[in-house]
């Protein structure tokens, strides 16, 4: 994955990136149950090109939904891969499965 990912450990260090960003945050919300493993892997190369593309514009966070489960009840995840878009800690978008480059750049680009 890309370095300007970052992968908080708990939901207090997710809401610290949240705070500390200054930009739009794109929150991408991993599960590591055995049906949830594979379709998150194969975003990971996505959002982590996402986050390269936007860099400087936009903030992007890896969080596991067992380590942030705060963070995860606050904008409604139910499910892995889930992606929401959030400006001053407020959801303004949200994705759901598996997406392409070009459908995450959509969800973004209304939004930016």
């Amino acid at each position: 994955m890309a370095k300007p990912v970052h992968q908080p450990r708990e939901d207090a260090e997710f809401d610290f990136i949240l705070r500390m960003s200054g930009v739009p945050v794109l929150a991408y919300f991993i599960g590591t149950w055995p049906k949830a493993i594979e379709p998150c892997r194969a975003m990971d190369l996505v959002v982590g090109d996402v986050a390269d593309a936007y860099a400087g514009r936009l903030t992007v966070v890896r969080a596991d939904i067992t380590r942030c489960p705060a963070a995860t009840e606050r904008y409604g995840i139910t499910g892995a891969p889930s992606y929401v878009l959030l400006r001053d800690g407020e959801a303004v978008a949200h994705g759901t499965g598996p997406m392409t480059g070009p459908e995450v750049r959509e969800l973004l680009d209304g939004h930016l």
